[in-house]
C-alpha cells in the first residue's frame, strides 16, 4: 500500500460497481463478498485504491443512489461484517476501500422524509428536505420552473396527512430521490457524523456524488432554460461560463459545508475525499480542490475530451495549470458508471451527452475502431502526472452493451423519458471473468440482474490473463511502468517535435510518449520502446496508437 498523507497524488483507483463486479452468493446481484473473493486480481492488475458505488441500504430506485440508511449495508450486497471484511482483505493486499457518499438527496424511504410527509408544514421534519408551496390559485403549480437530470419536472406534490393536495418537495433527481436542505444545522450534523461512521470503520475515504449540488440560490428563481444536465447545461453538457450562477449547480455555499467535511477527514490518517463535481471551464473546477477542500475533483473536461489532438492538448495543458494553481494534483478518468464506456464512445465522432446511453435502434459502433483508439487514449492518459480512475471492466477492453432491449432496462432516465433516452444501463452490465462460466463468471448460478451480451465472453478476463497483447495484460504493463518511473508524481513537458493537427508527444521523467491521431505513421526516435497501445509497431507509429519510450 502507498504509504504517506498524500498517496492520492499519483494514485490509481479502480471504480467498482458493485451490481456488476462479482456475485458472491448467486443471487445475479454483486456483493461485497464477491468484491473481496475478487479483490486478488487487482491487486494483480496494480492499482491503488477501490471506490466502491454505493452499497448503502436503499430501494434502488436509482441503484443505490437512493438511500434509506446510510449506516448499514443493503442486504443485496451483504452486511457490516461484509464492509469490514473487505477492508481486512483490501489491507492485506495494500488496496484502499473508499466509499460512494450520496449527500444532494436520500431515498424517499429514509426515516427523516417518511416523517416529513406525516408532518405538518412549516415542521421541523419537513425543514431537512426542500418543500415549498405551489404557484396558482390552489398551489396546483410547482414553485419554479427546474427541471430533472433524469427528465421531466424537479418538483412533485404530496398529499398531506388530512388527504388533501399540500406542499411541493424537490428532487433535482428522480422523484424518489428528495433533495437535503443543506441550509438546516441537523443534516450537516448528521452528515459529519456519517462521515465518522465509515472512516471509523476503516474507509480509505469519500467519493462524493453530485459535488457541485447541495445548495440551492435563495429564493430558488427559475433557471434561465426549462432543460439541465449534471453541469447546469441545457443541450450538450459543456457548461458555460455563465454571467449568473446556476441556481442548483455550483453555489458558493457548497464549499462552506466541503470546509466542514474536509476537517473532519483531516481527524484520521491517510483519507481523502474526491468530488464528482460537474463544473467547467477547469478554472472553476479548480475551487473544488483548495488545500482546505476536497482532494481531487474528476476530470470531466478530459473525459468530455474527443480523440483528437487539439482537444486533449488543450484540456491537459489548462489542467495541469488550474489544477497546480491551488497545489492540487489533476486526475484523469475516461469512463465510469454515467458514461458510454470509451471502448464504444471513441468508435463515434458524435456520442450521447451525459446520462445517456446508446440502443438497439442506435447506429451500431466500429467495434475494432472503439477498442484501438479507447487503448491508445488509456496509454496516453496513465503517462500523465497525477491521479488516475478506472472504471470496472476497461482493463478488459469492454464495451458498451448498445443492443440491451427496453424490457430490461433499470435507469430512472428511460423511465422519466418513455425511452427517449435509453439511460446507463448498457455501461453497467455484470462484467465477465471467465468465458467458458455461467454469466462468464460473474455468478456461479448463471443469474445476472442485467443480461450480459453474448460478445461479453470475448473479453472474458481468464482469455486474457498471461496472453501478449491482450488489454488486460496492457493494463498491467502500464500501471507497472507507472510506479516504476515514478510518474504519477513526475514532471511534464509538451515535446513540440511531435506536436501537430495528428500526434502529441511529451516527456514525463524520462519517458517519452506520442500518440498518433490520424494521419501518416510517425518514425520512432532512438530509445527504448518500453509499451505499445498496439503490438508490432515495426519502427512506426500507425494512426490510434500510442508508445512509451525510455530516452
Amino acid at each position: 500500500m502507498t504509504q504517506g498523507a498524500e498517496w492520492w497524488r499519483s494514485a490509481v483507483i479502480y471504480q467498482i460497481y458493485p451490481r456488476s463486479f462479482a456475485d458472491g452468493d448467486g443471487d445475479g446481484m454483486g456483493d461485497l463478498k464477491g468484491i473481496r473473493e475478487r479483490l486478488p486480481e487487482l491487486a494483480k492488475l496494480g492499482i491503488d485504491a477501490v471506490w466502491c458505488s454505493p452499497f448503502f441500504r436503499s430501494p434502488q430506485k436509482d441503484a443505490g443512489y437512493d438511500v434509506s440508511d446510510y449506516r448499514d449495508i443493503d442486504p443485496r450486497f451483504g452486511t457490516l461484517q461484509d464492509f469490514d471484511d473487505l477492508v481486512a482483505e483490501g489491507k492485506k493486499l495494500g488496496i484502499r476501500i473508499i466509499v460512494d457518499l450520496v449527500p444532494n438527496h436520500s431515498s424517499d424511504q429514509h426515516p427523516w422524509f417518511q416523517e416529513a410527509l406525516k408532518s405538518p408544514k412549516g415542521s421541523p421534519a419537513r425543514e431537512r428536505y426542500m418543500f415549498r408551496d405551489g404557484k396558482g390559485r390552489n398551489g396546483e403549480l410547482p414553485p419554479n420552473n427546474w427541471p430533472s437530470v433524469f427528465g421531466g419536472a424537479a418538483w412533485t406534490r404530496i398529499t398531506e396527512p388530512d388527504g388533501t393536495p399540500g406542499q411541493w418537495y424537490l428532487h433535482i433527481f428522480d422523484s424518489s430521490q428528495p433533495d437535503f436542505n443543506w441550509d438546516n444545522e441537523e443534516v450537516r450534523e448528521e452528515f459529519k457524523d456519517i462521515l465518522r461512521f465509515w472512516l471509523d470503520r476503516g474507509a480509505g475515504g469519500f467519493r462524493i456524488d453530485v459535488a457541485h449540488g447541495l445548495v440551492k440560490e435563495k429564493g430558488l428563481p427559475d433557471v434561465e432554460e426549462a432543460s439541465t444536465t449534471m453541469s447546469g447545461e441545457e443541450e450538450t453538457n459543456k457548461p458555460k461560463d455563465r454571467t449568473k450562477p446556476h441556481p442548483f449547480w455550483g453555489q458558493e455555499g457548497v464549499h462552506e459545508i466541503i470546509r466542514e467535511w474536509r476537517k473532519v477527514v483531516d481527524e484520521y490518517d491517510d483519507r481523502i475525499m474526491a468530488a464528482e463535481a460537474w463544473v467547467l471551464p477547469l478554472s472553476r473546477m479548480a475551487k473544488w480542490v483548495r488545500q482546505d477542500e476536497y482532494h481531487q475533483s474528476f476530470n470531466f473536461g478530459y473525459l468530455e475530451a474527443q480523440w483528437k489532438a487539439e482537444q486533449l492538448k488543450q484540456v491537459v495543458s489548462e489542467s495541469l495549470v488550474e489544477f497546480g494553481n491551488v497545489g492540487a494534483p489533476s486526475t484523469w478518468v475516461l469512463s465510469n458508471h454515467d458514461v458510454i464506456r470509451h471502448a464504444t464512445r471513441f468508435a463515434y465522432d458524435q456520442v450521447p451527452k451525459q446520462g445517456d446511453g446508446i440502443g438497439p435502434d442506435y447506429p451500431q459502433p466500429d467495434v475494432a475502431k472503439g477498442l484501438r483508439r479507447a487503448r491508445a487514449a488509456t496509454s496516453f492518459m496513465l503517462g500523465l502526472p497525477g491521479g488516475a480512475y478506472i472504471y470496472q471492466g476497461e482493463e478488459l477492453g469492454l464495451p458498451e452493451h448498445t443492443t440491451l432491449e427496453g424490457k430490461y432496462r433499470q435507469d430512472p432516465t428511460y423511465f422519466r423519458t418513455k425511452g427517449e433516452r435509453v439511460g446507463r444501463d448498457g455501461c453497467r452490465v455484470p462484467i465477465p471473468w471467465e468465458a467458458a462460466a455461467p454469466a462468464f463468471g460473474f455468478s456461479a448460478t448463471g443469474e445476472s440482474w442485467l443480461p450480459q451480451p453474448d460478445h461479453y465472453g470475448e473479453y472474458a478476463r481468464d482469455k486474457q490473463e498471461g496472453v501478449e497483447g491482450s488489454t488486460l495484460e496492457l493494463y498491467k504493463s502500464l500501471l507497472k511502468l507507472r510506479k516504476d518511473h515514478n510518474l504519477g508524481l513526475g514532471s511534464f513537458d509538451w515535446v513540440e517535435d511531435y506536436c501537430s493537427q495528428q500526434s502529441l508527444g511529451y516527456q514525463n521523467n524520462g519517458i517519452l510518449v506520442i500518440a498518433n491521431f490520424e494521419g501518416e505513421p510517425i518514425e520512432l526516435p532512438q530509445g527504448e520502446v518500453l509499451v505499445t497501445s498496439q503490438v508490432g509497431l515495426n519502427g512506426v507509429l500507425e494512426h490510434d496508437q500510442v508508445v512509451w519510450i525510455k530516452l
